[in-house]
Order: structure tokens, then C-alpha cells, then sequence
């Protein structure tokens, strides 16, 4: 007789207003196995998701644990039941040490629970849960101190601290190193074989290959399908999310060294390794992807060539005039734009709508006498959302209530409709599902070929050999080397970015 399910749901619906996120979704996931539940932004995932989590109260249909009814009206509910849910957006007070987040709430205490912290206990295991990451930190460490991917350990951390039966990942790795993915899939391996199950939200569809004993897909609120480990490959994922075929193949450009020059580089140093000169020249439609582990230096480079982080030394010339960058205001008149890695912190003001930031980083573009012409920003707006298919009925919309993939392209419309030379994109399809990632891509494909010059930073392998012309590979925040042609594979990427010459 097979064993029942650890967890179930059963024809579940919920609803938002008009949206039905969710319609007769059923879904088991058993002790034991890692299960990979994939889907389109909006196809119900994270919907589905926090309706095990006690995030959501499902409006229709029924959760089952260990076989019997239940009801999860509350995130402490489930923590009860052993469900933990490590968001893709990270939870943590900055301000705090990692051993303090970890315990928040949950504080061991000397003399009893009316007692006072018991940090000595805390600092131990935090130790053991670090040590068991394979990570570096101390516990004693502020969270702020620590970088994104070494953030995200910290979440899981906090998740095993809770002794949790059920595991739920939304995309742990999107800001983790080549060596801190490697960490964390033999912990999910480790954890696997202790009985636990593991739910693994992922657009990264090698990892789910490599990861996954079975994959869910949802689409449209709807389950689309299930692949047991024998039949999980790309086609066969893609096919179920997006029920069509998509455009993966990025038709090389082959452009003479020297022609057509919009970005040249010369000697640069910046803050993030003042004794280091990076030397690199970007031509007109050219896509130019930036490789390299965590902490290599790229979003610092491209920070400082838009006047964000302070340039020490050097020399940068946009269409061979050279140009001073002290601020964004100064690389925008140069004919710079540049989409950050954090869409919803740097690159969009998500509580504002489409429109208003379409026309956001040109507002003097659409004045006249000193006063706004909202006709104006209306016409400019529609024109973006019509140009990159930006999904919406209207452009008052709040930026915050688009999928992720519609978010960026809202960010990139926002320059787009200044016309810049040169495009800097620092992973701009980081937590975007594979069908808009393609339409993201065809996007960048199209800036190039109206002429800009494109430098694309990415820590996915698969997309830098996908959209690449060229590939700069840095380490430690020097330019380790250019890969063109047949010479741009993964191995000797990562090659590069290790610092094996």
C-alpha cells in the first residue's frame, strides 16, 4: 500500500477579486523527495505555495497532512506542522547579527522563557547550522555585512533551525554562487535522505534537471502537468509552462574590433578594487555579457560607469568622446542607462504607476515652459507598453501589481524611451520565468538592433552562452579574460572566473 502524501491539496481555488490565482489545484508532495513546482510568473505557484505555508486560506477545495484534513489559517499554524517557507524576496533585519535573525522570535533564554537571551546558546547553534552550509561567517556577523547570496544561506539557516518537515524553496539559488548552489544541493541531498520533503520553486530549468525527483507545472491557475524524474528535460518543462515553443536561439553578430565603438573602457578603477584596471570597448549592436562568481566586481564596474560607485582612475569615451561621470545625471546625458540587479528597490518605484515611471528618468524631455504634459507622458507610456508587449490593460496600473517579467519591462521601457547608446543590465532576468525571459530577450536582441551597444550581466551560464556576441569574464575585480566563437563555453568561463588563466 502506498504511503499517503506527507502534505496534499486537493481542488484548490483562490481567488483575488476578478483574478482566479488559483482553479482546482491539486498537488501531493511526499517525505523523502524533492519535487520542483514550476509555472510561468502568475500561473500559481507562490499562490499555491502560501496556501500550504498559512499565508493564504484557500477559498475552495482541501489540505490533507499525513493523510488526515487540516486547516492552516496562519504562517504559525504551519510552522507548527513542520512547514517552512523560504521566500524568494529575503526576510531579514540588516541591522541585526546572522545568530539573531536566525533565532528572531524564538529566542533561547536563561531561567525559563521570562528569563533574559541566552546569546551564548544562540552563537553555538548558529555555528553548527553555518557549519553545516559550508559557510565561512561568524555568527556574531551582521547581516548587512553580507552579501546577497551569503544572505540567502542565512534564510535557509533560519528555515533548519525550525526543524522543519517540509521545506519550501522559492528560488533559492537566483543569488547564490556556482560553489554555494553546489553547497546547498548537496544539504537538499542530505536533507532528502533524512525524510524531509523539499519543494523547490525554480525558472532555472538545469537545476531542476539536475535537483528534482518530480516536477508540478501549473499554468494559468490550472495544473498543466507532472514529469517523473525519467522524463524531466527542458522541452518537456518548457512545453507544459508555456504550451508553445520559444525563440532560444540569439543570431551571433560579427563585428570588426574597432568598428562601430559606443562604450570604450580604458584603465578604469573603481572603489571596489582600487589597485585593478579593467580595459574593455562595447559596439553598436553587439550584446556583450559580463560573466563571473559572486563578488567578482561586475555590478561595481557598472555602478561606477553610471556615476553611482566613485571612479578612481581611468578613462571612459561614448562614441569617442570622452566623458566625465560623477553622477546618473552625467552618464544619462552621455547616453548611458543601466537596469539594476534589484528591480523593486533600484530600478522601479513599484508603488507608482506604469506610466509614471516609463517617463520618470526624462521628465525634462516631457515639459513645456516648466510645467508637465501628462497628454504626453500618456502617449509616451502606451507606446512602451505596446512596444514590449508590457501585459496590462492600462498604464495607470501600479508597477508593484505586475508579474516580475512585466516589472522589467517597465524598467527597461523607462530608458528605451530615451534612445541611449549604451545599455547596461545587471541580471535583468534574475526571478523571471522562462516565458518571459524569452520575450525579455528578444527585447535586448531588438535595442542591438537598433544600434545600442549592450553589456549583459549574468550568473546564469545557460542565458550568457544563449544571448552572448562576446563574453568578459572577471574574478576579484579584474577583467580575466574575453572569450569570442567557439571559445565561449562553460568550462572555460568558469575557467576564467576562478582565476585559472
Amino acid at each position: 500500500m502506498e504511503k499517503s502524501p506527507l502534505i496534499e491539496a486537493r481542488g484548490i481555488h483562490k481567488r483575488f477579486l476578478a483574478v482566479h490565482a488559483l482553479n482546482d489545484v491539486s498537488a501531493s508532495f511526499h517525505g523523502g523527495e524533492v519535487v520542483a513546482v514550476m509555472g510561468e510568473n502568475g500561473a500559481g505557484k507562490s499562490t499555491l505555495m502560501k496556501c500550504l505555508a498559512g499565508v493564504y486560506v484557500p477559498d475552495e477545495g482541501e489540505i490533507r497532512f499525513e493523510g488526515q484534513p487540516v486547516s492552516i489559517p496562519s504562517v504559525n499554524r504551519a510552522s507548527e506542522l513542520g512547514i517552512a517557507f523560504i521566500h524568494q524576496e529575503l526576510n531579514l533585519a540588516d541591522n541585526l547579527s546572522v545568530g539573531a535573525n536566525i533565532f528572531l522570535g524564538r529566542e533561547p533564554r536563561k531561567l525559563g522563557p521570562l528569563g533574559i537571551i541566552d546569546d551564548a546558546e544562540i552563537r553555538r547553534r548558529t555555528a553548527v547550522l553555518i557549519d553545516q552550509l559550508g559557510m565561512q561567517f561568524s555568527p556574531d556577523t551582521r547581516v548587512s555585512d553580507l552579501t546577497i547570496g551569503h544572505q540567502q544561506m542565512v534564510e535557509i539557516a533560519k528555515a533548519l533551525s525550525q526543524d522543519a518537515r517540509i521545506l519550501i524553496m522559492d528560488e533559492p539559488t537566483s543569488s547564490l554562487t556556482r560553489h554555494e548552489t553546489d553547497v546547498l544541493f548537496k544539504l537538499v541531498a542530505e536533507l532528502r535522505a533524512k525524510g524531509l520533503c523539499i519543494v523547490f520553486i525554480s525558472h532555472r530549468l538545469a537545476e531542476v534537471q539536475e535537483i528534482a525527483d518530480r516536477v508540478i507545472v501549473l499554468r494559468d491557475g490550472k495544473n498543466s502537468g507532472e514529469l517523473p524524474r525519467e522524463e524531466i528535460d527542458h522541452d518537456r518543462m518548457v512545453s507544459l509552462m508555456v504550451g508553445r515553443d520559444l525563440n532560444v536561439h540569439h543570431s551571433k553578430q560579427e563585428n570588426s574590433a574597432g568598428e562601430n565603438v559606443r562604450l570604450r573602457v580604458s584603465a578604469l578603477r573603481v572603489e571596489h578594487a582600487p589597485d585593478e584596471e579593467v580595459s574593455f570597448e562595447l559596439r553598436g549592436g553587439e550584446i556583450v555579457a559580463m560573466a563571473g562568481l559572486v563578488g567578482a566586481g561586475r555590478t561595481e564596474l557598472a555602478q561606477a560607469l553610471f556615476g553611482v560607485d566613485r571612479v578612481l582612475g581611468g578613462k571612459i569615451e561614448v562614441e569617442g568622446e570622452p566623458v566625465t561621470i560623477r553622477n546618473p545625471r552625467d552618464a544619462i546625458a552621455a547616453g548611458i542607462a543601466y537596469v539594476p540587479e534589484n528591480r523593486k528597490e533600484h530600478g522601479a518605484i513599484v508603488e507608482m504607476t506604469i506610466r509614471d515611471n516609463v517617463v520618470m528618468a526624462g521628465l525634462d524631455r516631457y515639459q513645456q515652459l516648466g510645467f508637465v504634459q501628462q497628454a504626453r507622458h500618456e502617449q509616451v507610456a502606451v507606446e512602451a507598453k505596446e512596444q514590449l508587449n508590457i501585459k496590462t490593460p492600462t498604464v495607470a496600473k501600479e508597477v508593484g501589481l505586475l508579474s516580475g517579467g512585466n516589472q522589467q519591462k517597465v524598467v527597461l521601457a523607462k530608458w528605451i524611451s530615451l534612445g541611449p547608446k549604451v545599455f547596461l543590465l545587471d541580471e535583468p532576468t534574475r526571478g523571471i520565468d522562462v516565458g518571459s525571459k524569452s520575450e525579455i530577450y528578444e527585447v535586448i536582441e531588438g535595442m542591438a538592433q537598433d544600434g545600442a551597444a549592450i553589456l549583459f550581466i549574468s550568473s546564469e551560464m545557460e542565458e550568457v552562452l544563449r544571448v552572448a556576441d562576446r563574453i568578459l569574464v572577471m574574478h576579484e575585480g579584474k577583467l580575466a579574460g574575453e572569450l569570442m566563437g567557439d571559445a565561449m563555453t562553460e568550462e572555460r568561463v568558469m575557467q576564467l572566473a576562478t582565476g585559472n588563466q
